[in-house]
């Protein structure tokens, strides 16, 4: 099936230019969004469309900007999409990932991407290496423990509530819950080494 993805990024906008190359595509489903937002969460109908795609489907977009917001974001719906063996094909950056030439192009993409990714993280390094030299460098401030953290860690421990249900009661996001998580399972064990 040939599905379609449309996404202006205020109401203000017109679509109607993506409209026309759906159209000439003779795309047989259309998802339309007019949102901002940053990642897949943000976009209800991106989201409903990747539910949506079966294998041997194709995604059309008219260009890249209108699927992602970032080169890290499409390679995540890109890497979605072919998980679930779902072609896309951008009509102004001429891909089409079911060709050897669009397979190479989203390849040259995330080599791309990796390589900047790579110089930003060493640039850090270097900016923390003379920040230390230079006396300015403290690193990140320890996360505390929240002072119901022994009880609600016992009840999660022992499987009376869910992961989930101990963030929502520590007030915690994920990572940081998880992080907290592994600090209290290093410091339990070193305190039974010592005794």
């Amino acid at each position: 099936m040939k599905v379609g993805y449309v996404r202006v990024s205020t109401v203000d906008q017109n679509e109607s230019r993506q409209l026309v190359r759906m159209e000439e595509a003779k795309v047989e489903k259309l998802y339309i969004e007019k949102v901002s937002g940053k990642d897949i969460e943000g976009r209800p109908e991106l989201k409903n469309m990747l539910e949506f795609v079966r294998e041997g489907d194709t995604v059309y977009v008219h260009d890249f900007s209108r699927l992602a917001r970032s080169t890290k974001d499409l390679l995540h719906i890109t890497d979605l999409l072919a998980k679930k063996k779902v072609h896309l094909v951008s009509f102004k950056e001429n891909i089409d990932t079911s060709t050897p030439t669009g397979k190479l192009m989203l390849t040259m993409i995330a080599a791309i991407n990796e390589f900047e990714r790579t110089n930003l993280l060493e640039r850090q390094r270097e900016g923390i290496l003379i920040a230390k030299e230079l006396g300015k460098y403290k690193g990140r401030k320890p996360i505390p423990f929240p002072e119901n953290w022994k009880e609600i860690y016992n009840s999660w421990k022992t499987r009376e509530i869910t992961g989930t249900r101990a963030m929502e009661m520590l007030n915690l996001k994920k990572t940081t819950f998880y992080k907290l998580l592994r600090e209290w399972e290093e410091i339990q064990a070193n305190l039974i080494k010592r005794s």
